[in-house]
């Protein structure tokens, strides 16, 4: 599975790739809070630094790959939530 920041940024509007609501989405979320927030829940998360989010392909912003089977837009809640306890 794969997270890019823009999926729980606040910033970015559904249509510009945020999945998460927008009480739950975070102010310029970082790789490394995603990745703490996923070795929190006991992931192993793999950071791409060079990737670039298709919707947005002139901007490098990097991706989080993790080996996950279950729902994605409850992860991403999960993290979301991680996030923001640490704040």
């Amino acid at each position: 599975m794969i997270i890019w920041p823009a999926y729980i940024d606040k910033r970015k509007s559904r249509r510009e790739g945020r999945r998460v609501p927008e009480n739950l989405a975070i102010e310029k979320p970082s790789l490394k809070d995603i990745e703490k927030a996923l070795k929190k829940l006991g992931l192993k998360p793999k950071i791409h630094r060079e990737k670039r989010y298709p919707r947005q392909h002139w901007e490098i912003c990097g991706c989080v790959e993790v080996d996950y089977k279950g729902n994605k837009l409850k992860l991403l809640k999960e993290i979301c939530k991680i996030i923001k306890r640490k704040e």
